[in-house]
């Protein structure tokens, strides 16, 4: 049985950006609002609101900066009820860039941060509650976190933040579906003034069954991309969860139509996905950036050697 409150955050472009430093053209990000509105999935997280004062524009697309302009040449003219999010880092994005929400096509803003940043999260999410937007936190690294740190960074969150929504963010690609179980579950139990969510990563093939097993406890709120595309591994896959969950407002056609047209082919130009030395990063809870390094090496077949390399010395 579905429950109505469940939302599917669609973070295709924003997420898979990570990949091609965010150089998306217009017409495909155009293509997947299309499919993810015919869809019926409730948001669509375009990219990044980050400082072009931090970042050279000339060295990234669009989507690390997200003009409100470039927003538009995507969403005007599509008959539409899915919103815009857009995700801020903290002390990587300029306030004042982000006009009032009455003046922008984008209705979320989330803040992403590491537990012990919780401080500058609640400052930013405050300040674009501020402004008119729906806002979220999401923890990044959840598996790195200590357990009292994150206790106390939940109750700041939920005493101090005018968010939303909270996010449990499994960055590694390391949590099993016990551990979900008990993050969520904590989160719920602090958070009871906002909804929970759920950013899983696909490194260890649970990023579907996380997700499933956050729904199970509780978590309303849902990331996913098309194709399971994202950083390294990539994400929980769009199409399995729209599957799964039951309620008749989300139509699967429309996501199998665009991954036949425009996913598969881009497959052959960008990788994404359960790969081994993703797989080695996830068991080890360690960042993928290693394992995208040796991607991009002549080695990036050496998994055993790969794998030394992180284990390492054994230390006493």
């Amino acid at each position: 049985m579905f429950r109505d409150k469940i939302k599917v955050l669609d973070c295709t472009i924003r997420d898979g950006g990570l990949i091609n430093d965010h150089d998306f053209d217009v017409r495909f990000v155009r293509e997947v609002y299309k499919a993810v509105s015919a869809a019926g999935v409730d948001y669509m997280e375009i990219g990044y609101k980050n400082s072009k004062k931090l970042f050279p524009a000339k060295d990234f697309g669009i989507w690390k900066f997200c003009d409100d302009a470039d927003i538009h040449k995507v969403i005007d003219g599509i008959p539409s009820k899915t919103k815009i999010s857009v995700m801020v880092d903290v002390d990587r994005v300029d306030v004042d860039d982000v006009l009032p929400k009455k003046d922008s096509p984008v209705s979320m803003v989330r803040t992403a941060c590491y537990v012990k940043d919780v401080d500058k999260a609640i400052h930013l999410a405050n300040q674009f509650s501020a402004k008119g937007y729906e806002t979220a936190v999401n923890l990044m690294a959840i598996s790195r976190a200590l357990d009292n740190e994150l206790t106390e960074c939940l109750h700041q969150l939920e005493e101090e933040c005018r968010a939303n929504v909270i996010y449990i963010v499994d960055s590694n690609g390391a949590l099993y579906q016990e551990t979900t179980e008990f993050l969520i579950k904590k989160a719920k139990s602090i958070l009871k003034s906002k909804e929970v969510g759920i950013h899983a990563h696909n490194n260890q093939q649970l990023a579907f069954g996380n997700s499933i097993e956050a729904i199970i406890h509780n978590a309303n709120y849902v990331d996913a991309t098309v194709y399971g595309m994202g950083r390294a591994a990539g994400n929980c896959p769009l199409e399995l969860m729209l599957g799964f969950l039951k309620n008749p407002k989300y139509d699967i056609r429309p996501i199998l139509d665009l991954i036949s047209k425009e996913f598969i082919p881009l497959r052959e130009k960008l990788e994404w996905g359960y790969i081994i030395p993703y797989a080695i990063a996830g068991i080890l809870d360690e960042h993928p950036r290693a394992a995208i390094a040796l991607r991009e090496s002549s080695e990036k077949e050496n998994y055993r050697e790969f794998y030394e390399s992180l284990v390492g010395e054994v230390e006493e």
